[in-house]
């Protein structure tokens, strides 16, 4: 029995989402069309940058465009043009119009990074470890015009592990949504499934993260700051100041008393960075003075003289 193929549209922009086009190209669906965000600026010669979407369709001979704006006319005749069965969207970046919502006949199909409705928007992978959460997942949705508010086909859990940087749980969520996605697609053909709606007032937002939500505040418990350094790595950064802007890579929480002490305050600059917080002390083992490379505590501890007693604010 040869399972059944649709003519899709695949809209997308960052790493996180190349996973999912590269499984529906493997599935053998037609992907007519790629839609990826415009080129950026980048590195030192500000040359543009073609985004890991664009780049694994164009070597697929996959054609692709990248509208300034996505309620522009022209583009979305064009879409209507290609006349898809789907258009599958994964980490595109903007919230699409009913125009474009209504052109698919069987819909416009979503992948989000969380256990929906829990942690909608921007960024759900990095507000789940921030938060302390021990389980995330991914979630396959028919879209809607509001913001991951549709209703969900099918959601894969799976633990955050305690060391997990939000790096680390992206790329571990793009290969697992992916085969979601694949899954989710291949049954809707199949005429098996529908989705169900949303607990709405379960829901829970993870907005676009900003540098300023980066900064530390000591006043925290020590497992919290160790949650945020993971939730906000690689971007924004957590950060602190010392001399100057530190920003933190790495370090670990642990659970000793330090009541009476001043949060920020440094217990001990040798091998790690002993720091006290609200409760317990998080021990920096990676950091990066600004404009510097990143080292580890013991090299930074020698180079820039840091002393018990000094303070992280």
């Amino acid at each position: 029995m040869t399972h059944k193929t649709a003519r899709i549209v695949f809209m997308g922009t960052p790493a996180f989402a190349a996973p999912s086009l590269d499984a529906l190209i493997k599935a053998g669906h037609e992907v007519i069309a790629a839609v990826t965000q415009p080129d950026k600026p980048s590195g030192r010669g500000q040359r543009n940058q073609s985004c890991p979407v664009k780049e694994l369709a164009t070597q697929n001979n996959i054609p692709v465009l990248q509208p300034a704006k996505v309620r522009e006319e022209g583009f979305i005749e064009s879409l209507r043009g290609l006349k898809p069965d789907f258009i599958a969207v994964v980490a595109y970046g903007k919230i699409l119009p009913a125009a474009i919502l209504s052109i698919p006949p069987q819909g416009c199909i979503n992948l989000h990074a969380s256990l929906l409705p829990a942690y909608r928007g921007a960024a759900p992978i990095n507000w789940a470890i921030i938060n302390g959460e021990k389980e995330t997942g991914a979630c396959s949705m028919l879209m809607d015009e509001g913001m991951d508010t549709g209703p969900v086909y099918f959601c894969e859990r799976t633990p955050i592990e305690p060391d997990e940087t939000a790096e680390d749980l992206a790329k571990r969520l793009s290969l697992l949504g992916a085969g979601l996605l694949a899954r989710t697609i291949g049954l809707i053909l199949e005429g098996g499934i529908k989705p169900v709606a949303q607990e709405h007032e379960k829901a829970t937002n993870a907005p676009i993260l900003k540098k300023e939500h980066g900064r530390i505040n000591w006043n925290n418990e020590a497992q919290k700051i160790a949650d945020h350094v993971r939730g906000f790595y690689p971007w924004p950064g957590a950060f602190t100041s010392w001399k100057g802007l530190l920003k933190v890579h790495s370090g670990r929480a642990t659970q000793e008393d330090t009541q009476g002490i001043e949060p920020g305050t440094i217990l001990e600059a040798k091998d790690t960075i002993k720091v006290a917080c609200g409760q317990g002390i998080y021990e920096i083992t990676e950091l990066q003075p600004e404009n510097k490379k990143r080292m580890n505590a013991a090299d930074f501890v020698k180079g820039y003289r840091m002393q018990k007693g000094d303070r992280l604010v």
